[in-house]
């Protein structure tokens, strides 16, 4: 089959917060192709990834990102692959490429399962998938309180594991930060992992993030995540030497293959974290998934928007056993749970397992986006380069 259209959907919430909550707002990408159709999504701004995927050509390496796409031939993950190597040649200078092509390549797997139906992690070369437990990935209250509060809701509904991120951490004095993550371990007893996120919001300071070890170890935290800006490797590496037992995690923020490995090879992280919707899709992500096997590195999704991206972040790893940990976020904004007919909830052991059915078993529910669609225009000199399509 060919790959016949490529459609992009610029949804959002009535309001848009400035907070940390990525499911207020997304791109939703459709491919059409031999009688079917596949659905994406991509974890970046959805104005500026739209104007990626129909940008005017600015020279022979920035070209807009379906020059590549349209009319290429779909009969296997070797097509899918063909696909990113002609992205890469052609729109290496487009630093959009790897979101826009993310969503892409997540529709385009979930049409070649829907086309052999299949499940992808089957294409992928999985024969069997393994149950993920879910963390309960929420933000911090502004007050100890409120995070005790949170904290005490995450526990009555069975969660193993919670982590609190962003908020108000990380970004005052160490007594304050104690106040809130004790509130976090009182309310969550002995048993349940706590992880901590504070978005790297101490840049490459290294002091900064040594001065809450104690505070850390104290409420025995599982993994402390991003501490650092990506590329600040060096602080990685170096907090990771010390931090024990508290692991260090880290890598939502790769873009590219490159950038992961560098992670796992000289961040010296423990726990590395994908984003599909973020990294080149499902093709890149598995990649990095095997890789990150290989080196005694635990591989665990980046998901914080809808239940279509939460299936697609786990389908890289559904055939590694010993990977069983999922970020399962747990505050979507309404736009995010409406997203999809189907969601991805945890079974009657708390483990969240991936569908059998063709694809990413994951279907937009294009009725109810009716009210979030961002009717957009793009429009260069007197040429209409994109307008919102028809569901």
């Amino acid at each position: 089959m060919k790959i016949e259209a490529v459609d992009f959907f610029y949804l959002a919430m009535p309001e848009i917060l400035d907070i940390g909550d990525g499911s207020q707002d997304t791109l939703l990408v459709r491919v059409a192709g031999g009688g079917n159709v596949g659905w994406g999504e991509c974890e970046a701004s959805p104005l500026v990834t739209i104007a990626s995927m129909i940008c005017p050509m600015s020279h022979s390496a920035c070209k807009p990102l379906l020059a590549s796409v349209l009319g290429a031939p779909l009969d296997s993950p070797t097509d899918i692959d063909r696909i990113h190597q002609n992205v890469r040649q052609n729109s290496m200078d487009l630093l959009q490429a790897d979101h826009a092509l993310s969503g892409i390549d997540i529709a385009l797997w979930d049409l070649l399962g829907k086309h052999y139906q299949e499940p992808v992690w089957k294409l992928l070369g999985y024969d069997e998938t393994y149950p993920k437990y879910p963390y309960a990935s929420m933000l911090f209250g502004d007050t100890p309180q409120e995070t005790l509060e949170k904290c005490q809701e995450m526990r009555r509904q069975g969660f193993r594991a919670v982590k609190l991120g962003w908020g108000v951490f990380g970004k005052g004095e160490v007594a304050a930060d104690r106040e809130q993550i004790m509130a976090a371990r009182e309310a969550l007893g002995e048993d349940i992992l706590l992880c901590v996120d504070v978005g790297t919001i101490w840049g490459e300071n290294l002091a900064l993030a040594e001065a809450r070890l104690e505070v850390l170890k104290a409420a025995r935290v599982y993994w402390l995540e991003e501490p650092f800006h990506m590329g600040a490797l060096e602080a990685y590496r170096t907090l990771a030497a010390q931090s024990k037992p508290i692991h260090i995690a880290g890598g939502e923020g790769s873009h590219n293959e490159h950038m992961a490995r560098h992670m796992i090879d000289y961040g010296g992280v423990e726990y590395i974290q994908i984003d599909t919707g973020r990294i080149g899709g499902i093709t890149i992500a598995k990649r990095v998934a095997d890789y990150a096997s290989a080196r005694g590195v635990r591989y665990v999704n980046h998901t914080f928007t809808s239940h279509l991206a939460l299936s697609a972040s786990i389908q890289p790893y559904a055939g590694l056993r010993e990977h069983n940990l999922c970020e399962y976020p747990v505050e979507l904004k309404p736009l995010a749970f409406e997203l999809t007919t189907e969601h991805l909830l945890p079974d009657a052991n708390g483990a969240i397992n991936l569908p059998q059915n063709p694809g990413l078993g994951i279907t937009p529910d294009v009725l109810a986006l009716q009210k979030y669609v961002v009717q957009t225009e793009i429009v260069v000199g007197d040429k209409t380069l994109y307008k919102t399509p028809a569901f």
